[in-house]
């Protein structure tokens, strides 16, 4: 039972690069088919300069993902290094947002053709208007809608009823 949390994190870990692993090939697959097959007129060197374009950030990432979060084994199989968690907060959450987003892309530019590649152009403005709420908020200093300041903690019930009361007591003996 030694080492469980570093074993757990290792084999979900495994599973995880693996199932995206499999849909990366998968998509980025059945672009290629879809090209070579159905949309063959239409593949020109502008549509592969926007493949190209469009695909590196998703293909760079799991890249990444394999270095950073793939496990270590030693030759006895037990786990020599668990790799970094792949499920936490923050620049990875994003990092995973953009892969599933980039998955979305490709598949619309392998059936619609090539304006889906105009859908990638959320992926920023969402950025922009995330920046741009948080920057008026703290200069704002956290107002609601109309412009009132939100309170730091609400208050509860019972502590509103001691509070109109006159305050907590303390009863001497």
């Amino acid at each position: 039972m030694a080492q469980k949390a570093a074993k757990t994190l290792a084999a979900r870990n495994t599973q995880k690069l693996n199932q995206t692993l499999f849909a990366t090939a998968l998509l980025h697959g059945l672009f290629w088919l879809l090209r070579a097959l159905v949309f063959r007129s239409t593949f020109t060197k502008r549509s592969l300069t926007l493949y190209l374009i469009f695909s590196a950030p998703q293909l760079l990432i799991q890249l990444q993902f394999e270095k950073l979060g793939r496990p270590k084994l030693n030759a006895d199989g037990s786990v020599k290094r668990a790799g970094e968690d792949l499920e936490a907060k923050g620049l990875t959450e994003y990092l995973w947002d953009v892969t599933y987003w980039s998955y979305g892309c490709v598949f619309f530019a392998a059936v619609l053709g090539d304006w889906a590649w105009w859908l990638y152009a959320v992926v920023p403005a969402y950025s922009v208007w995330l920046a741009w709420t948080t920057y008026t908020g703290v200069r704002g200093g956290y107002t609601d809608a109309a412009g009132v300041p939100q309170a730091q903690a609400a208050t509860s019930k019972r502590q509103a009823k001691m509070e109109k009361r006159g305050g907590q007591r303390v009863q001497y003996r």
